[in-house]
This record gives structure tokens, sequence and C-alpha cells, in this order.
């Protein structure tokens, strides 16, 4: 059996669409009835939700969704049981009766309504505008804040990445610019007569009121009446406390405005001269570039879609938001000075963000950021306020290098290249009565609204049935945790429902600035754990499942001291597999499981050495990040990343999955190992002496040009087996090691590790699930 355990799953054809037309997968398909039989599943019971990913069955409906009585408030949806006679219908979810709207009046059982047909279990609503004002699309506002702190050639790249994107944006988004170094340098783009800036001390934190006030956007600093600066509308104050759209201009021109502006800017652009001394590094003040960033858009454009995109080129060493001293001898932070508390300015520089990310979230704009610098530049820190916003993340070791470029410019670029960046979002969820909700996971921040269906335990933002989500595309994916807590009534004979609702509402503003409203609801099935484990087991998603413990350790690794994931893991695996293997009481051999859970080990197995898990190695930053995408890509990236692909290229067949062990490590193949965040092109012994022969360059070797793979792939990680290996070797399952050498076939390789191999793990997990 674990020579079964250890190969599942391999060259096994994925689905087309493992999500469905709904974008949403489930850890279990088949529910169990009672909280005592859900926790016996050791799986969190959870959903993963592509919130508004593109797909092209999507109903487009051109009005406001109907909604049942509050505090229900959820949207009529196919599986409302209607009398078309009476034009009424009752709602899945809290079985209350509601009357159709006169404009229902034509409908009948063969016209029905597009929310009703059995398959549009998500539709999208487009309401039109209630009135002109509110037609009037506001335009996207990007705010870029640039780290001078850079040598020549470093601040040459990002001078020439600005300049693309300036290129690139629409002629109506409204661009302002911010940079900073040991101090902070805010341009007003509206002042064409001379380059006129607004300095910012970087010592101390600067609240947005002191911000404003400087920027004279306060309405303190605006005195009724009095005369307008030269160049300047005259303005009154509106009602809300700030200066009119007029104002706006000095700060945020549209692009077309301002091109021939900032390329000159640009031009004039130096890197920080503030002397830095030997032994130093040199002061840099990134969190009060992006305090004045975030109460500059507070000020000027509240409530619309805005994007502050930070270019950070190394640590914060001054003021709020610092990571490490300016004195070199002091190194950055490391995972192992985190656990021990001997990181000094951690704690102070998480509460920094902590309040920008809240001060973000209620102005409802994003932050992205863009880390290129072969040290840390604070991206563990800065994390909270990135991630809550649903901002993009890059790390990059130089603003010249290609993941840096590429990525940069996919903001900006629109068509089939777009990323279909959307702002403005919140997430609702609304299930049946007898399931809670205990907390999301993903790129949202609460809104704190608390009600019947928020759970005692909180997982990730909890307490709360309504998210914001300030930034949002078509691959972000949420994760949302369930507690089963059946009422009094439930339990009562001939009253249970065999169905239960879950209802997704995602309202957003669309690239072209349009509101919209997704609305998916998805059943699935209760069953009596206890008597129907056949059920269970055929409704449970390994790879699902593999992606919501990967997240839920993740976060527990952050949010509690000393937390033994894999001790968590070898546990869980355990209870799992004697739960639900067929076995005989002691006896290994006789251990098997189901289809549905084969892979599940090998997962499991994976995970445990994953970057996720195994931090050594990495700095803080790198975690960060790794975990960031964990937690907002689709269950099919996020098992990449987990377990990587394998593709083996020969002379004699077409390219094939290879199993991920050292085994496939063969003198005359070339793998090809994609492990999301890097792509190794890996040459066996003969093909890389044939590479370095330059047999790819002769004629009469065509054929062994054309499967050279690294003809086909532009930035990867090139390695053979005289180079840097490790990147390929670290990932393969250590099925031969410097001990078992001698059993090792001619041609292949061994790892120096003393790891065990899945083989030996499987074993294990057979014994210890099978024990009475």
């Amino acid at each position: 059996m674990a020579a079964d355990l250890a190969g599942g799953g391999v060259g096994a054809a994925a689905p087309v669409d493992p999500d469905g037309p709904d974008g949403v997968r489930m850890t279990w398909n088949a529910w169990p009835r009672s909280k005592v039989e859900a926790s016996k599943c050791v799986i969190p019971v959870a959903a993963s939700i592509a919130t508004i990913r593109a797909s092209p069955s999507l109903l487009v409906l051109p009005y406001a969704p109907l909604r049942c009585k509050p505090p229900c408030a959820a949207v009529l949806n196919p599986f409302a049981r209607v009398d078309f006679a009476a034009k009424i219908w009752i709602c899945p979810f809290c079985f209350s009766r509601n009357h159709f709207p006169p404009h229902y009046a034509a409908m009948s059982e063969t016209n029905v309504p597009g929310e009703l047909y059995p398959q549009c279990t998500t539709v999208e609503y487009a309401p039109p505008p209630l009135d002109a004002a509110a037609a009037a699309v506001p335009p996207p506002v990007f705010l870029f804040v640039l780290d001078t702190c850079l040598i020549e050639e470093e601040l040459g790249f990002v001078k020439s990445a600005m300049r693309r994107a300036i290129g690139l944006l629409p002629d109506h988004a409204l661009v302002g610019l911010v940079t900073f170094g040991t101090q902070v340098h805010l341009y007003e783009l509206g002042f064409s007569d001379l380059s006129k800036i607004y300095v910012f001390r970087a010592t101390k934190e600067i609240s947005k009121e002191q911000i404003l006030d400087q920027l004279g956007l306060s309405a303190a600093s605006i005195r009724p009446g009095t005369a307008a600066a030269p160049g300047y509308p005259k303005a009154g104050l509106q009602a809300n406390g700030l200066l009119p759209s007029g104002s706006v201009n000095r700060f945020l021109l549209p692009a077309s405005d301002c091109e021939y502006t900032l390329s000159a800017l640009l031009d004039e652009l130096q890197t920080d001269q503030w002397p830095v001394e030997a032994g130093n590094r040199a002061l840099r003040c990134t969190g009060v570039a992006l305090s004045v960033g975030a109460g500059l858009l507070g000020a000027c454009m509240p409530g619309t879609g805005a994007r502050i995109i930070a270019l950070v080129g190394g640590p914060c060493t001054e003021g709020p938001g610092m990571i490490v001293s300016k004195d070199l001898s002091e190194p950055v932070r490391s995972h192992k000075d985190l656990d021990k508390d001997a990181a000094s300015h951690f704690h102070k520089a998480i509460k920094f963000y902590d309040n920008l990310a809240k001060q973000l979230v209620s102005q409802g704009h994003v932050l992205d950021l863009f880390a290129s610098a072969l040290d840390q530049v604070g991206v563990a820190e800065m994390k909270v306020v990135v991630e809550r916003t649903g901002g993009l993340v890059v790390l990059a070791e130089s603003f010249g290098h290609p993941v840096f470029k590429d990525s940069f410019k996919r903001i900006f670029e629109d068509g089939e290249q777009s990323l279909g960046l959307s702002f403005n979002g919140t997430l609702e969820i609304n299930c049946s009565k007898d399931i809670k909700i205990q907390g999301v996971i993903g790129p949202c921040a609460s809104l704190e609204k608390k009600g019947a269906l928020c759970a005692d335990t909180v997982i990730g933002q909890g307490s709360t049935t309504s998210w914001r989500l300030c930034g949002l595309d078509g691959s972000t994916c949420l994760t949302a945790f369930f507690d089963i807590s059946p009422g009094e009534r439930s339990s009562q004979p001939g009253t249970t429902n065999p169905q239960l609702y879950i209802q997704f509402l995602t309202n957003y503003q669309n690239p072209e600035g349009q509101m919209r409203i997704r609305v998916t609801t998805v059943t699935r099935r209760w069953v009596d754990g206890s008597a129907n484990t056949e059920e269970l087991v055929e409704g449970f998603d390994q790879e699902t499942a593999a992606v919501v413990l990967a997240r839920y350790i993740s976060l527990k690794m952050e949010m509690e001291e000393e937390f033994d994931a894999t001790r968590w893991l070898d546990r869980s695996l355990i209870r799992l597999c004697s739960r639900f293997g067929d076995y005989r009481k002691d006896d290994p051999a006789s251990f098997t499981l189901h289809p549905n859970f084969s892979i599940f080990p090998q997962f499991m197995f994976n995970l445990r050495r994953s970057q996720f898990v195994q931090v050594f190695n990495n700095s803080p930053d790198e975690t960060a990040y790794f975990r960031m995408l964990l937690n907002r890509e689709s269950i099919t990236n996020s098992v990449v990343m987990i377990q990587p692909s394998l593709l083996s290229y020969s002379f004699n067949s077409p390219p094939v999955p290879a199993m991920l062990d050292v085994a496939s490590i063969l003198v005359d193949r070339i793998l090809l190992l994609d492990a999301y965040f890097s792509v190794v092109i890996f040459h066996g012994m003969t093909i890389a002496q044939w590479r370095n022969m330059g047999y790819q360059n002769q004629p009469e070797h065509q054929y062994f040009r054309n499967i050279d793979t690294n003809k086909l792939f532009l930035g990867v990680k090139y390695t053979d087996i005289f180079e840097m290996a490790r990147f390929l070797l670290a990932k393969l399952n250590p099925s031969a090691t410097y001990n078992s050498a001698h059993e090792v076939a001619p041609g292949s390789d061994v790892i120096f590790t003393d790891d065990v191999s899945l083989q030996v793990f499987c074993e294990h997990l057979q014994r210890l699930a099978v024990q009475s």
C-alpha cells in the first residue's frame, strides 16, 4: 500500500475546469449533520471562492437583484420555491415568503427571469445608475510612490518602467507622484510654471489631519471667501469639508494632461542626495511616504478606486515603519530573531502598518508593493496592509529583473493581457440556519457586521458576515471557514431539510468603473456522518483540503507562538486515515484508501517540506510573500505551490509528466519543474555534455535543438547537474540518498539528506493509522 500512496496521482489528467461554473470548491461536498461528526472529519469544513472569475457562460442581468426581507436579505436564486400564480417566492435560507414586484408581472412557468434558470447558479447584475451623478464613472487613480535611495543603475530601471506604465495608462486615469529617501517629496503636478514640491520630515509619524493641513486640503486651512492661489480655480468648501474637484488637479492629473510633466520630472529625478556615512545604511522613510500617499488619496478621492503603487528598493531605516537601524552592524531581523522576540522594531512597525491598513480600508484604496532588492525591505511588516487592501505584491532582486518589469507592465495592460483589476468590492455570505461563519482567509478586511450567522470560533477575518475587498481581480480567491451548529428544531425527526445552501454576494466596481453585483448560490447535501461514511468520502476534494490546510497552518504559524506545524499536520493526517481508511486493526499491510483520499498523504508529505512550513533558509520577507500568494491564488495554482509539477522531455517520446522523485533524473532527459514561484530546467548528465559541446547549433542535430527547452522559456532559473541543481533536488522525493547509494540505478542521482522518503513516510502512516 505504501507504494500505491507514494506513486498516487502522477500523470492523472486534470479536469478542464475543476472550479466549475461557480468558482467554488469545498473540502467536503457532503456535510456532516452535527458538530461532533464535523470534528471527527478532521479537515475543516471550508470553501474556496473565486469571487469575480471570468466565465464565458456568465449571465449578466441589466437590473437590480431581488432580495429577501431583512435581516436575511438573500438574493433570489434557482433554489427558491416559486408560486407563479400568487407571484410569491420562498427563500431557501430563512423560508420567508416574498412577493414579486410589479415588473415581474409577466413571469410564468414558461417565462422565468434569468436568475431562476436552474443552470444559472452564478449570475451578475448590472443595475442602471439611479441618477446622472451616479452614471458619471469616476476615473481610476494611480499614485506612484518611488524610492530614491537607489544606485544610479536601479533608478534608471525604475524610470524606464515608469515611462512605459504612463504610456499604457488610460488617458482619463488620474496620476500622482511621491518620491522618498531621507525625506518625502509630494509633487504638485497641476502647477505647470515650475516644479513645486511639498516636503515631509521622516522622523515622526504624521496623522492624516496634519497631512491635509500641510497640503491646504483640510477645512481648517481654508477660510471661506478666501481668494484662490494664482493658477487655481476659485472654490469654496463642499458639504463634506473637502475642497471641490478643482483642488484634486493640484496633485492628481489625468494621464493625458501630465504625461509631459511627469516625463520631465523623471528626467530630473536623482538618487537621494543625503550623504550616507561609511558603515551606515541610507536613511529611507518608507512608512511616512505611504502615510502621505494614503492621506492625499483620502482627501482628494473619497470612495473612488485608487491604488498606491510603491516601488521600494531597501529597508525602512527611519521614522514609523522602521525595520532596522541605519547602522550596518545591525542585521535585518530573521526568523530566529522573531521566534526569540529579539527583533526590536518588528512590533512597532506591525502596529503602524495595521493602522495604515485600517485607514486605507476605510477609504477603499489599495496598496501594491513592488520590492526589488538583494536585502529584505520589510514585506513581512507590510503584509498586513497589502493583504487587507487586496494589493499585489512582487518580490525581485532588481528593478531590471524580468520578474519586476513584466509584472509591473501587466498592471496597466488592457485587452487579453489585462488582469481585470477591480475596486471597491464587498463580499457578503449568507447560509442555511444550521451553519455559522468562522471567518475568511485571503485579501480582504472585516466590515465587523456581526449577526446570528457568526461563529464563536474565529479564523482569519471573523466575527462578521461582510468583508471589504478594496482591490480584486479575476484570479482573487478567498477561503471561508464554516462551523456546523444545528439548532433544536434541526435535530427533530421529520423536520430536516436534506439540502444546505450558501450564497456569496460580491459588489464591486469593474475596470470600466461600472458597479456590478456577482451572486453565487450553491447547495450541498447533509449526511449523517456516523451512518453514511461512504457519502462523506465520495464528497471529499483532496486538492482543496490540502490547500485549505496549508492556508490554515500558515495563519496559525503567524498567530500562535511555538506552534509546531509539522506535528499538527502529522496528527491530523493519522486521524484522517484512521477515520476513513479501510483496514484490519493492527495490520498495516491491509490498509487502503479510497481514490478520493489516495493522493492526500502525498500532498501532506510535500506540504511538510514546503516553504510554508519549513521557513529555514527563507527570510521573513520571502515567507510573507509566499503566504500572501498562497492565500489569494486559485486552488489549482496553490496545489502547484505545495506539490510542484514535473515534465520529462526525451528523444523517444513527447513530453510526459514525471514522478516528483529523484529517480526521475536520468542522463538522457531534460526535466522541467514548475514550482509556481520558479521554473527550473534541468539537463541530465549526457544532455548537459552535448549542450556544452554545442550540438544544438549543428544542422545534423536539429531534433536536439527542438527538445532543448531552454529555447522555449524566458526568465527561468537555468540549472544542470554541474550548476545549481539544488533548486530541483530540494523539491524531489529523496527515495535515493547517500545511505542507499548502492541501490541507485546507473545514471540516476542521490540526494544528500537525512529526510525520510515518501515511501517510509507512508509506511509509518499506515502503521500508526491502524493501531488499536
